[in-house]
């Protein structure tokens, strides 16, 4: 069901009911009032009726020993006068001595034949005065009344259910007019959802939709980044492989073998350029990477320098290392780090080793590594470039990924990662990522 007929539905019942209530209430009302209304004309005639008999004078008494008194009658009553002793002394109607015969006083109710009658009985001065009316005309009278009292609620409730039916639509238009902009969209239109003359309780919904589409546009620039980037840097490799093949064989003994070794370094170097262009997608793709494991400053060091391409002794580490966590799945911490010292290995001096420092800050809230090479640096102005994607300093062997990747990282756990040209010499990368408070690391303990 459409929210549209559920709103008309549920307030069109509503407001059917309580009309219908105060309706029912208000005819009940009125028809006790009305009964009782009629009542007390029928009470007050046959008082007015007695005053009149009294005063009558004595000529019009002595009369009445013969034949009893016509009274004219009153429209819509009939009324007929006793004597203590049951004689009829004046009447309105000779044909109805059944109907006002004395009886109990006070209302009553008679029948003679198929009609009912509304009796009332009234003793004064030794008088006995019966008055009555018909309930067939009482009815008749009631359906009138009750007739133009239920005119107007009609009126007024189908009013209301016309002017709820206006409302709701109206109110629901900006909603219509919504889907059939999205409606008419093209696929591959991302552009926002204007909120231009929007009520205030849409614009949340639109600029929910509008957070979902600007997500979704960086979703297929990533994926399109991702797509151009493989098929760009994967080609040339690809290409060297296939070529390195083809030599190998057509040839023999140590020509051979030789484009074997270099099939060989084309596929490693592919497999690793692959690597670090899934590693990056996935970080930039926002997919979750915690297992619940605490990332140990010493842990992640040890792994990052045994994972890299330093050898024995290549890569210098401090004795003590700070006794913290960092706020950042263990996997990308090692990998962000790995990255900085395969750089520092590939671009510093060949016959100096890579420094590696670790300084937490005074209040307990980040934690640096520092990465030094003895090597001759880069220029000030390309420092700010050193974290494109495929940007390499030198044509030396590498995909020019890894310090992007590690922009990547720090930027999606709230880090930052610097470069720096030291005036003593050499070139040094710090890493700062955020560490987990006491609560926090109780918390992923218990996990």
């Amino acid at each position: 069901m459409s929210l549209r007929a559920r709103l008309l539905l549920t307030l069109g019942v509503t407001l059917v009911l309580l009309w219908g209530i105060a309706a029912a209430w208000l005819l009940n009302d009125l028809e006790k009032k009305f009964v009782e209304t009629l009542d007390q004309r029928l009470a007050q005639s046959a008082r007015m009726v007695a005053g009149l008999v009294l005063q009558l004078p004595e000529d019009v008494w002595e009369q009445r020993q013969t034949r009893a008194l016509s009274i004219p009658p009153i429209e819509g009553l009939a009324c007929q006068v006793h004597s203590p002793r049951g004689d009829i002394i004046a009447r309105t109607h000779a044909n109805m001595e059944t109907i006002l015969a004395p009886g109990e006083r006070g209302h009553a109710y008679r029948q003679e034949g198929d009609t009912t009658w509304r009796v009332f009985t009234y003793e004064r001065g030794n008088l006995v005065i019966t008055t009555a009316d018909r309930m067939d005309e009482r009815d008749m009278l009631l359906s009138d009344v009750v007739r133009v009292a239920v005119v107007p609620f009609v009126v007024a409730l189908s009013g209301s259910l016309l002017a709820l039916w206006l409302v709701v639509w109206r109110g629901l238009a900006p909603l219509s007019r919504l889907r059939a902009s999205l409606a008419s969209r093209h696929p591959e239109a991302l552009a926002p959802v204007s909120t231009y003359g929007v009520p205030k309780e849409i614009k949340p919904l639109i600029d929910t939709l509008n957070g979902l589409l600007v997500r979704i546009q960086q979703t297929i620039v990533r994926e399109q980044r991702f797509t151009n980037d493989a098929a760009h840097e994967l080609r040339t490799p690809l290409t060297a492989i296939k070529t390195h093949l083809q030599v190998a064989q057509r040839a023999n003994g140590e020509t051979a073998k030789e484009a074997l070794g270099y099939a060989e370094a084309g596929v490693i170097r592919l497999a690793h350029t692959l690597d670090q262009l899934l590693i990056l997608a996935r970080v930039e793709g926002r997919m979750r990477f915690d297992d619940g494991e605490l990332s140990q400053v010493a842990e992640i060091v040890e792994v990052a320098v045994a994972d890299s391409v330093a050898a024995a002794g290549q890569c210098l580490t401090p004795a003590h290392l700070p006794h913290v966590c960092v706020a950042m799945p263990r996997e990308l911490a090692i990998t962000a780090l790995r990255n900085l010292l395969d750089n520092a290995l590939h671009h510093g001096a060949s016959d100096l080793p890579v420094a590696l420092t670790v300084q937490s800050a005074p209040d307990q809230r980040h934690v640096t590594f520092t990465v030094h090479d003895q090597g001759g640096g880069v220029d000030d102005a390309i420092l700010k470039q050193l974290t494109q994607r495929f940007w390499r300093v030198s044509k030396q062997q590498g995909s020019g990924l890894g310090l992007a990747i590690v922009a990547a990282i720090v930027e999606r756990f709230g880090g930052w990662v610097s470069f720096e040209n030291v005036e003593a010499g050499g070139f040094s990368a710090h890493l700062t990522i955020p560490t987990v408070g006491d609560n926090q690391g109780e918390i992923a303990k218990a996990i």
